[in-house]
């Protein structure tokens, strides 16, 4: 079963008072609804939901629509549920003409808002997975009023939701992760929620984890690219007879870095401290180093000057 399937099962399943689901049956019927002249025709692949809306049908308009179930054979055998409506057609498709209501976005409930947006999401809704792939919920629309609609609906609750033209379709989709969370609190998914947080916890603290490891990869590599030019240097002033010209405190930390090229300040500066009677802290090494660039620096500098003058 697909998390979007575990979804609109538990959907499916919310008690819901008779204008709530008037809400929810107006949206869903203006997705799925086939009217002809003569009936209206429903086609559905899960049966919780053809239970759902079965129920709110007879509720509403007290018809009983007439069921049929079908096997596809198509890639695979599943059940495939039709209901189909005969009576008082011109009144249900009245009811639910989009134009015939007002804004949905002006409903002063917010339980009549969030059945509207159960409705279209158990018609059209996918989410995916989040243990699978990334964080993504979209409504597949055909008709532009009722896609504008959801759109609203939905950042009414401030859940960042966009719209897209895929072809002849509408999608309206959610990407951030804590917005489809709060749409999932909306529905009262329960146990869909509790999943999701379980996964969008997880893989947080993974991607944590992973950023805290590449800082510390990275950091490691700037302290031995810094300390290996720290020595460069150190035996530059050798080479060149000039370490003589700095003061004892610096040569301290010059031979320190010699000998333990790969640390950090902090880590030199703890072994000075402990094993050469020097107590000095990370600063003061960068002040030393300081020392030594500047003397490289400055006898490089006198150098190129002299062969310029030949």
């Amino acid at each position: 079963m697909t998390f979007t399937t575990a979804l609109k099962e538990e959907m499916s399943k919310n008690e819901i008072n008779i204008i709530e689901a008037e809400y929810e049956l107006i949206s869903f019927l203006n997705c799925l609804g086939k009217f002809s002249s003569e009936e209206l025709t429903i086609t559905l692949e899960n049966a919780s939901i053809a239970r759902r809306i079965y129920k709110e049908i007879k509720m509403i308009y007290s018809i009983s629509p007439v069921i049929t179930i079908r096997l596809q054979k198509r890639f695979k055998t599943k059940q495939i549920y039709i209901l189909n409506i005969k009576d008082d057609i011109n009144k249900i498709k009245e009811s639910i003409d989009l134009g015939n209501k007002k804004d949905i976005e002006t409903l002063v409930s917010d339980e009549e808002k969030i059945s509207f947006l159960s409705g279209a999401f158990l018609a059209v809704g996918n989410v995916s997975n989040p243990s699978t792939s990334g964080y993504h919920l979209e409504f597949i629309f055909t008709k532009e009023k009722l896609a504008q609609q959801v759109l609203n609906l939905l950042n009414y609750f401030k859940l960042n939701a966009k719209s897209i033209k895929r072809g002849y379709k509408i999608v309206v989709y959610i990407k951030a992760s804590e917005n489809i969370s709060d749409l999932l609190k909306l529905f009262k998914a329960t146990n869909s929620l509790f999943y999701f947080e379980d996964i969008r916890i997880y893989k947080d603290h993974k991607n944590m984890v992973n950023r805290l490891n590449n800082c510390e990869i990275a950091n490691q590599e700037k302290t031995f690219k810094t300390g290996q030019k720290q020595v460069e240097n150190i035996k530059y002033l050798q080479k060149e007879d000039l370490f003589n010209l700095l003061d004892d405190k610096t040569k301290i930390v010059a031979n320190a870095r010699i000998k333990y090229p790969e640390l950090s300040y902090q880590e030199l500066a703890e072994i000075i401290s402990n094993e050469m009677d020097y107590k000095i802290g990370k600063s003061g090494i960068n002040h030393h180093f300081i020392k030594i660039n500047e003397l490289v620096n400055r006898h490089k500098e006198s150098r190129k000057n002299h062969e310029n003058r030949k």
